[in-house]
């Protein structure tokens, strides 16, 4: 006993996020324990909140019921409602019922706002300062609500309404003198955000104007929350595994190594399935020069190559285009810039595949027109798939379809049954010649 007394004593000194790591390394007989002998020393809500959503969830559901709705009050507001969010409706209206009246009221306001939205992403937590305060006034109240703020990096004006006035730096206030109004002091052109802005252009915002916070406004442009980084770097990490799963054909872009097999078969096999009609297509081409092929084999034995090195050439690109749309750096706008700038790489890098690979040709068979048809495929199909790979998801994202989960697939099947037709039909030409 005495030894868990004092492993728990140099728990608590630690960050509540490494807290939250041993108790994600934990079995959920272990960590409800933990999780126990932390609520006793009112230290519980930190590291839950810093816990992925889906473990937090369900650590929860296993904790005594009373301690739980104890725990949760405690948290805040924005890591609460993501942890409600993993629970079934039924059980998260029963939690709701039993918390106290305020509290029900700030959580059940934020659920009604979409997770990907900056309503889902906010905190009602934040210090409103009237613009006739002093500084020496403004700085007093910061003092005595610290604890209920979500972050004092910077304060937020209103007026009596509740509107948007501007933002106020602490520096400026903490270096001004006692009796100065915050309404010299107020950076009136401050960024806000709508409170239904999209989580993906939030993190944009962040990361162009390296805010620490950002205030969310409603429609009237009243001040109803705040953004913090903690919470954008969270929406970037899901954003970038999310699109990387989407990329490798899972559905909704959402698993994880201990995901139930039912659930990965759901989210993995109408991707296949679907890639396998592509599939039909694309070697559709290779049915259309079947009596070709039958005459001149080294045609099947070159061919995978022409089309796998178109895919993998597109693919470089689309990575490419992916990662700008992500990052705000490409917009429809500047599709020709995009097409313009691949078909240059795409030239160059064409005319050194395809002469590579006719060299190879040529030295294998011995046949200058087999060396010369790789070569023209090769480098056709380079251009082609690198201007493909490029421009295509800038197109489906102009089209409100999903870049990463369906250009792929796409971009593999255009450029088999390009990479088949062209270096099969040029062998068709000159089969005689073969």
């Amino acid at each position: 006993m005495e030894e868990k007394k004092v492993v728990l004593r140099e728990l608590l000194l630690k960050h509540p996020a490494d807290i939250a790591e041993v108790l994600a390394n934990l079995s959920d007989t272990q960590a409800v324990e933990l999780l126990h002998r932390l609520y006793l020393r009112k230290a519980a809500a930190e590291p839950l909140g810093e816990m992925e959503p889906e473990d937090s969830a369900e650590l929860f559901s296993e904790l005594d019921p009373q301690e739980a709705i104890k725990i949760l009050s405690r948290m805040d507001p924005d890591d609460a409602v993501d942890l409600l969010e993993e629970l079934p409706a039924a059980e998260q209206q029963k939690i709701l019922s039993q918390l106290g009246r305020e509290d029900a009221t700030i959580l059940t306001d934020l659920l009604a706002y979409p997770s990907d939205t900056a309503g889902g992403l906010m905190s009602p937590e934040f210090v409103a300062l009237s613009l006739n305060m002093s500084a020496q006034e403004a700085i007093g109240l910061l003092r005595q609500r610290v604890e209920e703020a979500e972050t004092v990096y910077y304060a937020y004006a209103v007026d009596d309404e509740g509107y948007l006035q501007g933002v106020l730096s602490l520096r400026d206030m903490a270096l001004a003198q006692p009796a100065t109004r915050l309404a010299s002091l107020l950076q009136r052109d401050a960024i806000s955000v709508p409170v239904d802005t999209d989580a993906e252009e939030v993190a944009r915002l962040f990361d162009k104007y390296n805010y620490y916070a950002l205030p969310v406004v409603d429609q009237q442009q009243k001040l109803i929350g705040i953004i913090t980084i903690d919470d954008v770097l969270d929406v970037i990490r899901e954003e970038a595994t999310e699109d990387f799963l989407k990329f490798g054909g899972i559905s909704g872009g959402e698993e994880y190594p201990h995901t139930p097999p039912r659930a990965s078969i759901r989210r993995r096999l109408p991707w296949m399935a679907g890639n396998i009609i592509l599939n039909i297509f694309a070697v559709s081409a290779i049915a259309i020069f079947e009596g070709t092929i039958s005459r001149v084999v080294a045609l099947a034995v070159i061919m995978p190559i022409i089309s796998d090195m178109g895919g993998n050439i597109g693919l470089q690109a689309l990575s490419v285009s992916i990662r700008g749309l992500a990052v705000g750096k490409v917009t429809i706008h500047e599709l020709w810039q995009v097409a313009r700038k691949e078909l240059t790489v795409g030239i160059v890098n064409g005319l050194i595949l395809g002469l590579q690979i006719g060299v190879i040709a040529y030295i294998w068979r011995g046949s200058f027109f087999l060396g010369a048809i790789a070569a023209v495929a090769m480098s056709l199909n380079t251009i082609a798939a690198g201007v493909l790979g490029a421009t295509l998801p800038i197109l489906l994202k102009w089209l409100r379809l999903d870049p990463a989960m369906m250009t792929g697939a796409i971009l593999t099947t255009i450029t088999d049954f390009a990479g088949f037709f062209i270096f099969l039909g040029l062998g068709t030409i000159f089969v005689a010649r073969l």
